[in-house]
């Protein structure tokens, strides 16, 4: 039945997309160019698809080769005033930002400061072992590729990732002592559960953040620099980022994307959730997180186009090189232990590797993001070097969270989107595979 359900709504939403748009659209005036036709019908497809899935705003590109042929943006990034999006508007990307946070310890692996398999804690002030396996070492490869035997997170057990705070990092607090205090038996905000009891240091892949709240401390003491100076000396200033930021006070904030969750036939800012977050509502309607290293970054999808081009290309952004080739090509292979890990997909070094996903015979590399209000995906298909980027300032949490908000968001939008670059993601459609089970 469940087969049968999702092959019904792909069905219609196919239909909708491409044959419903005359109920709503005004016919196109006969100066219209062909181009111009389908522009305009695509954009109203891409409209109807963020009605569908509830997102206030969205912001895209497609990316061939290392240029992007494509970009534009739908919609309200902050809807009491009518701000309309533009590929200048600031979104804050979620887990999007691991994909930095992993590239600014690779660019010091290459320099020859660490091995991969290296023990962690010859570099950490603190013994870092998962207590019920204490003589297995974790190192750095295990970080960067979720194996760690950290246990994957809840909302409800971390709820520190989400704290708003009123001021920009650094915090005098974090990543030390908070990370030995919340990961080191005793601590002040130590929990049991934080640790696997059954996977052994790298025997499983459990994708957890706090991997990257760690590595972004190594940079930290290997470098000599906060990780903050560290992205920006090193990443942000040579691609050009010039509106990217972990901070907010450094951008400007009449272009950032507020985050809306859509509530009971409304949209509601992150401030004005207390239904959600009770005695923990954040006091103001921009996420500043703790745990930046993690998905705190804010960014436009012009400026990100550049880092992940740099990715898609050996490491080179418009004849700036941030990583050798041999490194992305280590980020992106299949790490140890080799398996789909409580993510569902394979993992390289914080890339996420996707064989035959859900419902397509395709392989994709990719990353997304997603919190309260923010909703994020970055994919490549590297044999065809085309790739996408989606920033929206929506969710599909709580009681948004269905299988077609999935679909709208995980499949119709990036179909469209690797259409414009000459890609039908439905032609590689295996019809047994959806649904699953």
């Amino acid at each position: 039945m469940k087969k049968i359900l999702s092959i019904i709504i792909i069905g219609i939403l196919i239909g909708c997309s491409f044959g419903v748009q005359g109920l709503f659209l005004k016919k196109p005036s006969e100066e219209t160019t062909n181009t111009d036709l389908g522009d305009f019908f695509f954009d109203k497809k891409i409209e109807l698809f963020m009605t569908l899935a509830k997102f206030p705003s969205l912001s895209a590109c497609v990316i061939e080769g290392d240029q992007v042929t494509w970009s534009n943006s739908y919609g309200f990034y902050n809807l009491k005033n009518r701000k309309e999006a533009s590929e200048d508007t600031i979104y804050n990307i979620g887990s999007i930002t691991k994909t930095i946070t992993g590239t600014a310890l690779m660019q010091l692996w290459e320099q020859g400061f660490f091995d991969l398999d290296e023990d962690i804690t010859n570099y950490l002030p603190f013994p870092f072992r998962n207590p019920h396996f204490p003589d297995n070492p974790i190192t750095f490869r295990m970080l960067l590729s979720h194996s760690s035997s950290l246990n994957s997170e809840s909302m409800s057990q971390n709820g520190y990732y989400w704290f708003n705070f009123s001021d920009d990092a650094p915090f005098s607090f974090y990543p030390f002592p908070w990370l030995e205090e919340h990961l080191i038996p005793g601590g002040i905000w130590y929990y049991p559960e934080r640790w696997s009891t059954t996977y052994r240091p790298g025997e499983y892949n459990m994708y957890a953040n706090i991997n990257f709240d760690i590595i972004a401390y190594l940079v930290e003491l290997i470098s000599g620099e906060s990780f903050v100076d560290y992205c920006k000396n090193h990443i942000f200033t040579p691609l050009e980022m010039y509106d990217t930021s972990f901070n907010l006070s450094e951008l400007d904030i009449d272009n950032v994307a507020i985050p809306y969750h859509y509530h009971n036939g409304e949209y509601l800012q992150i401030n004005d959730l207390s239904y959600l977050f009770g005695s923990k509502t954040p006091p103001n309607k921009y996420w500043r997180i703790l745990n930046i290293p993690v998905g705190g970054l804010y960014s436009t999808i012009s400026d990100l186009s550049h880092f992940f081009i740099a990715h898609m290309n050996d490491g080179v952004w418009n004849d700036v090189r941030i990583l050798k080739e041999k490194t992305v090509e280590e980020m992106h292979t299949v790490q140890p232990p080799g398996n789909k890990g409580s993510s569902g997909d394979y993992l390289g070094l914080e890339w996420e590797i996707l064989e035959n996903p859900g419902i397509f015979n395709v392989t994709l590399m990719e990353h997304s993001g997603g919190n309260i209000g923010v909703l994020t995906r970055m994919n490549y298909i590297s044999y065809g070097k085309i790739g996408f980027i989606i920033f929206a300032n929506g969710d599909e949490y709580y009681e948004q969270e269905s299988p077609l908000t999935s679909i709208v968001n995980g499949v119709l939008i990036p179909n469209s989107l690797l259409k414009k670059a000459g890609y039908n993601l439905f032609s590689h459609i295996d019809f047994g595979n959806i649904g699953g089970e």
